[in-house]
């Protein structure tokens, strides 16, 4: 409810109002004295009567006087008057029994958390804004409220086809029993059969193990899903032997960024520029075939010298050659990680300050939040998705129809 223009002038006129600390110091003591006018208007509707209100009177209730209750509020803590009455029936509504918060301090703890600030830094950032003490524990307690809400998400049902799924993982140092031990946050990426990106799963493991995956990937089928088209991944042990064991009629997609870096590690500064325009007529190729037509004459210009960045792609060609099918729009969405890279990006963003968690729980809280805030941004669906389900469909008809 705005106030009026008229009434702010009169409010400016009436009290001086001289820098932003007078308008706080207004803001704060008009809200505590508006606040015990509401708890007196709820007594007043309690008993039927307003008080010194003399006349016929339909209960013989009274008020008794009042107890003082110190409130936590965005403008610091402050006393109010509680009514009270001779029968003790009167329960307000407006601060309930047993509450002395009214910030909604959870909440913005919750925020502040969720954008990668430490137990220490919020303890700061709400005695330096609203003059409220809370302790790091505290801070952990109003954040393990979430928790529920974290296992109802990893629990939740998914939808039974996604054309493409991308998984990637990125560790973090947690203390363990007294000692610092790496972890690996598991991150699943779906893009549905409408073509909205969707996270599927995060979860805090040890470090990246096949074993360790298939039981995420089991997950997703216990969870409803049926059926991936390609699954994009980087070259990390364990991945394809996984997928096969749970999801047997998907495709690998290697993630031919990831090649490339692995390749250009090997490759002299002198050499990497012309390397690199060879290296784009390989993935860059039309078809399959003229793929390995370029791979061919970039082992026999640069395999002397660069054995490795060759036979790498040799020995992974089954896994790295499925995109070539397609045209650029299916291309562009499955040759890379970068969708799921991104996500990663605004997870290191959030905790780059944090060297080392105290718990799992505690980085799979953090890393859950931070993922709630970038995944609402993710309303729109991939460019021309309808040219790319086309295609798709085309290929693979009968896994895709039963879906649409």
């Amino acid at each position: 409810m705005a106030i009026a223009k008229e009434q702010v002038q009169q409010i400016l006129t009436q009290n001086d109002i001289q820098s932003v600390s007078d308008l706080y110091y207004l803001m704060r003591e008009s809200f505590k004295d508006i606040l015990q006018e509401l708890l007196e208007a709820e007594m007043d509707a309690s008993l039927g009567y307003k008080k010194n209100q003399k006349g016929k009177r339909s209960t013989s209730n009274k008020r008794n006087g009042h107890s003082t209750k110190i409130l936590k509020s965005q403008f610091g803590e402050f006393p109010v008057e509680i009514p009270r009455d001779r029968d003790s029936e009167f329960q307000p509504v407006l601060i309930p029994k047993y509450q002395r918060d009214v910030s909604e301090i959870e909440g913005k703890v919750i925020s502040l958390y969720s954008r990668g600030m430490s137990t220490r830094d919020i303890h700061d950032q709400l005695q330096d804004l609203y003059g409220i003490e809370m302790s790091a524990e505290m801070v952990s307690r109003i954040t393990d409220r979430i928790l529920p809400e974290l296992q109802e998400w990893k629990s939740r049902p998914l939808e039974p086809m996604y054309p493409f799924v991308f998984m990637d993982c990125i560790h973090y140092k947690v203390r363990d029993e007294g000692r610092i031990a790496s972890r690996a946050a598991y991150i699943i990426l779906g893009v549905n059969v409408s073509g909205h990106k969707e996270l599927l799963s995060v979860t805090v493991g040890v470090n990246e193990t096949s074993k360790f995956w298939m039981g995420m990937l089991t997950d997703l089928k216990n969870r409803g899903v049926e059926d991936v088209l390609f699954f994009c991944v980087d070259g990390l042990p364990g991945f394809k032997e996984a997928i096969n064991a749970v999801f047997p009629q998907s495709e690998v997609q290697r993630c031919i960024v990831h090649m490339l870096r692995n390749s250009f590690k090997y490759i002299n500064d002198n050499d990497r520029k012309e390397f690199a325009s060879d290296f784009r007529k390989v993935y860059q190729a039309s078809t399959e075939q003229n793929g390995l037509a370029a791979l061919a004459s970039l082992k026999e210009k640069w395999g002397e010298k660069y054995p490795y960045a060759i036979s790498n792609w040799e020995e992974n060609w089954p896994d790295l050659s499925a995109f070539f099918q397609f045209s650029n729009e299916i291309r562009r969405i499955m040759y890379t990680t970068n969708v799921i890279e991104g996500l990663n990006r605004q997870f290191r963003k959030a905790t780059k300050t944090k060297s080392v968690f105290p718990s799992d729980r505690s980085l799979e809280k953090m890393l859950y939040l931070i993922s709630q805030n970038v995944t609402k941004k993710w309303t729109q669906r991939y460019t021309n998705w309808d040219l790319v389900l086309g295609q798709l469909l085309i290929v693979y008809e009968k896994r895709l129809e039963r879906y649409m």
